[in-house]
């Protein structure tokens, strides 16, 4: 009998996982794969984004709310959820810049914030990984960790002699970034969109998104995970601090979004297995050598 496949996405703050990649675990959860996901911190700096929900009590238990929230989100993925227990670092705002909160999660050693993780690794034994690229997909402090932390769990999870105390070693086979916000994507939508004289939220959001700090990286890897939309705005909404349900993110009629993109992207940025590009699968060669 074949192992069965396992898959960890490593996120930085509940709702991460439902804004990134959450078709693709849900595609992969039916189809018998299991599928674990790793927050780093509880989210407690983060801001009320959803009006209705900028209430003084939610405020005052803003982190308890946040994990009721991520708990409901996994119900609906499917997937095994877990913190590691760090603190939010906020997102900075200002010129210049105010510091960090002391003790966040931005601001940990490298090492005293991969030992969870690497901890996580090596008990979940995934043979596939899921993170941010090195700009953190958009530069929040916690995103930009949340990157190095995991590059740091993939290299040494499987070296017994590195974290000792961390468990028995696990060497994952691949390590994909997320590629969330592909202008090619936005620009099929906004032409589908204009073809059938429907509001367009894209025009003026391309025009006024500078990405010229963010490198746009190539996508290897694009997951059919169409079947799965509704499953994915579902544990979306559920993160109601975060989101409007009459927002942007829904603005888009669902037959335009499975016509135009039906795909979640990712770039492969490590593979100790075979594979060829462009795949189709995050699993590609990563099958074949479970079976072997």
């Amino acid at each position: 009998m074949s192992e069965r496949l396992r898959l960890m996405a490593v996120h930085a703050h509940p709702d991460d996982e439902s804004s990134k990649g959450a078709a693709t675990m849900a595609r992969y959860v039916s189809e018998g794969v299991e599928v674990l996901v790793v927050t780093l911190t509880g989210g407690e700096r983060g801001s009320i984004l959803n009006p209705a929900m900028d209430r003084p009590e939610i405020v005052a238990n803003i982190g308890e709310v946040r994990r009721k929230e991520m708990a409901e989100a996994r119900q609906i993925l499917g997937v095994h959820q877990e913190f590691s227990g760090f603190v939010d670092s906020g997102l900075p705002e200002g010129d210049p810049l105010p510091p960090l909160p002391e003790g966040c999660f931005a601001l940990q050693p490298l090492d005293v914030a991969s030992e969870p993780l690497v901890r996580s690794v090596r008990s979940f034994k995934p043979h596939v990984m899921l993170t941010y690229d090195e700009n953190g997909g958009y530069p929040h402090p916690d995103h930009i960790m949340t990157h190095k932390v995991s590059v740091e769990a993939f290299d040494a999870a499987g070296d017994p002699e590195r974290y000792p105390a961390a468990g028995d070693p696990w060497q994952p086979l691949k390590l994909y970034y997320h590629v969330s916000f592909p202008r090619v994507r936005f620009e099929a939508l906004s032409q589908l969109l204009d073809e059938r004289g429907l509001d367009n939220p894209y025009k003026e959001w391309m025009q006024s998104i500078d990405t010229s700090e963010w490198p746009e990286w190539e996508i290897t890897t694009q997951v059919r995970c169409d079947a799965y939309f509704e499953t994915r705005d579902r544990a979306l909404i559920a993160h109601a601090t975060q989101i409007d349900p009459n927002g942007f993110w829904f603005a888009v009629p669902m037959d335009v979004q499975r016509e135009a993109w039906p795909y979640e992207d990712y770039h492969l940025a490590r593979s100790l297995v075979d594979t060829d590009i462009p795949e189709k699968d995050l699993f590609a060669g990563v099958r074949e050598a479970v079976r072997a």
